[in-house]
């Protein structure tokens, strides 16, 4: 059941990550670095590890899809980073949480439908989502302190984006095996579009050499652990 235990990390990951923003020492200029960081990981998740295992070539449609159902999802409801004076202005409402909630819980089942094809794939993805995660759990507490949000309210809407994850890798297991390889291409495209297409520009609203070496150094990060589990495996 370790797909459940990877899915279950990347909840926690959401609480932890938005408890960083009401630290007094966390500010904007790290935020940077851990979006620059988490769009290297996404990205190459994506391109080396996923492509492959969902027979991209005869799957590309569903990549593509993923793609720009995110698009369009992040331009109408969801937040995935910005800095800290950037998030002003942005607001967080019921509609927005809905695309977050379900950006987490598909998450959770990409997690599950790659452990499940092949335990390196989950493994990666879970990786990723990870990564991801940080900023966007970090920026959503940002904009909902903005909003006037009580800590208690924060830590309720943490929680529950937290617990979506497990709860969609345990939903993986009511659908068939023949479906994981599609999951896994779709997911694909929503991790291309979220490290290349609003990650990645997001860190370099400014230019920084320590951005691109975050960047890198996420991109590095993926293929050292890809290459570390298939030791171990």
């Amino acid at each position: 059941m370790l797909e459940i235990l990877y899915a279950g990390l990347a909840g926690v990951a959401t609480i932890l990550s938005g408890l960083l923003p009401l630290h007094p020492r966390i500010g904007e200029r790290i935020n940077r670095y851990m979006v620059g960081f988490a769009s290297g990981v996404v990205v190459t998740a994506a391109l080396v590890e996923m492509f492959p295992e969902a027979d991209i070539e005869n799957n590309y449609l569903l990549a593509v899809l993923g793609f720009f159902i995110f698009y369009l999802l992040e331009r109408a409801v969801m937040i995935h980073s910005c800095g800290g004076n950037e998030c002003e202005g942005r607001g967080l409402t019921w509609v927005s949480l809905i695309g977050i909630s379900g950006d987490n819980f598909i998450d959770g089942i990409a997690i599950a439908a790659g452990y499940l094809t092949n335990p390196i794939l989950g493994a990666i993805i879970a990786a990723a989502v990870i990564a991801h995660e940080i900023p966007q759990g970090a920026t959503s507490t940002i904009v909902m302190r903005n909003s006037g949000y009580r800590l208690n309210k924060i830590l309720t809407v943490l929680s529950v984006g937290a617990v979506l994850y497990p709860l969609g890798s345990l939903f993986s297991f009511l659908l068939s095996s023949a479906y994981y390889q599609l999951i896994v291409a779709f997911v694909a495209g929503e991790f291309i579009f979220i490290g290349a297409g609003e990650l990645l520009p997001e860190a370099h609203q400014r230019f920084n050499l320590r951005v691109i070496l975050s960047v890198a150094l996420g991109a590095i990060t993926t293929l050292v652990l890809e290459a570390a589990l298939a030791g171990l495996g």
